[in-house]
């Protein structure tokens, strides 16, 4: 055997030897990841074309997708989803944005103390901060006492008894919580961007609106598109502020998907294979919004 044969052949022999102790790490995340999420995916599909109660479940086809369609709390839940979807999501957003941006001024005193000051909603409690908004819009809670102070009111106005002004707490629960999370990433992204850019973009006359939509927005673009998709999926599967915070009231008007669900299958008679049915109609919204994001959001060549 040539020389240059024996080369390749021994390369060849260490390629294969780097795959093998490759899939030797990954073998024991991938069988965890098949037990604990992949069979359990596929065993709810399984169970969302049966129905019946506790191990008296009989095949029912399509039965329990066609009966989301006639289930008024279901379709409630959903439009109260995508309320706090189209809402809550482009504020949050925005501001997170905007406040990256802010923050990102390297003249500015103080930034780790600010920034640090944002964040720290998304390390609360997801109880603890329900509790508080619940307290500070209860009848005599701290935001009536200002109204009145102010004169708008005269008497406190029980915000969580009426759908509108309940559904307004949780989205400005939802913002307070979750933009500190999605500034850090935008400031992250804001690092790789080279300050110098902003410093000719001033010495060119540039205002700091026209400096934010014609240099921040672009080159955060892949950032922007990746929190979009994630707090598009996490206001899909909402679950604790509509049972903490409001408990899905008054009279169901702001419960969500995953609260419906949670009913289904531990609060009322259990139905497990309708609450799988509503499992995989959240999986499939979640999957098309996301897949319309990246098509419209990812202009890449």
């Amino acid at each position: 055997m040539s020389r240059a044969n024996k080369k390749t052949s021994q390369k060849l022999t260490l390629s294969k030897k780097q795959n093998i102790s490759g899939w030797f790490f990954l073998m024991p995340a991938t069988f965890l990841i098949a037990i604990m999420s992949f069979i359990p995916m596929f065993r709810a599909l399984i169970l969302s074309f049966k129905t019946g109660v506790g191990n008296n479940l009989k095949w029912a086809g399509v039965f329990n997708y066609q009966r989301l369609g006639q289930d008024t709390v279901f379709i409630q839940a959903l439009k109260n989803n995508f309320i706090y979807l189209l809402i809550q999501v482009p504020i949050m957003l925005l501001l997170a944005l905007v406040l990256a941006s802010m923050l990102n001024n390297k003249h500015l005193r103080f930034k780790g103390l600010f920034r640090t000051a944002i964040f720290l909603p998304c390390a609360t409690s997801l109880v603890s901060y329900a509790i508080i908004f619940r307290s500070l819009f209860a009848v005599d809670g701290f935001v009536n006492l200002i109204l009145i102070k102010l004169g708008f009111l005269e008497v406190g106005y029980n915000f969580l008894a009426h759908p509108n002004s309940a559904r307004m707490v949780i989205i400005l629960a939802l913002i307070w919580r979750w933009t500190g999370y999605n500034m850090v990433f935008y400031l992250a992204g804001l690092q790789n961007i080279e300050y110098s850019v902003y410093e000719a973009a001033m010495i060119d006359g540039a205002s700091p609106i026209k400096t934010f939509f014609k240099i921040t927005v672009p080159l955060l673009k892949p950032t922007i598109l990746l929190t979009a998709i994630m707090s598009t999926n996490g206001t899909l599967q909402l679950f604790d502020e509509s049972v903490n915070l409001t408990n899905g009231g008054p009279a169901n008007a702001t419960i969500t998907m995953s609260h419906y669900i949670y009913n289904l299958s531990f609060k009322y008679v259990p139905n497990f294979g309708y609450a799988a049915a509503m499992s995989y109609l959240i999986l499939i919204l979640v999957a098309v919004l996301a897949f319309v994001q990246m098509k419209v959001g990812d202009k890449r060549d």
